[in-house]
């Protein structure tokens, strides 16, 4: 019994590479579709509710993002301090947002 537990072990652990193959069509450095890079930005247009410098976030009701598919909406950011230096309640806004880490990196008052 023992023996035949061993033996099942060992053809499960062989078959494991095969499971970390690439999908047909793409190869191994290929990043699927839906990955972003840490790069991606999308771009927005809201209304500085809050700033929590402290925190290093900032509250926007921003408009609809269709590049993320985002409705409009109420969120709150963690942001660069660059940007946070721009930031003022109730001023409208121009936002970049960095998608991988939902991070605004940069403020333009409208």
């Amino acid at each position: 019994m023992k023996l035949a537990l061993a033996a099942c072990a060992v053809a499960a652990l062989a078959a494991t590479p095969a499971l970390a193959q690439p999908m047909p069509g793409m190869s191994a450095e290929q990043p699927s579709a839906t990955s972003a890079s840490p790069s991606a930005t999308a771009e927005g247009v809201g209304q500085i509710k809050s700033v929590d410098a402290k925190a290093g976030a900032v509250t926007l009701h921003h408009g609809p993002i269709a590049s993320l598919g985002w409705p409009a909406m109420t969120m709150t950011f963690k942001a660069t301090p660059e940007a946070l230096k721009a930031a003022k309640a109730g001023q409208t806004v121009k936002f970049t947002l960095q998608t991988a880490d939902n991070l605004i990196v940069a403020l333009q008052p409208q």
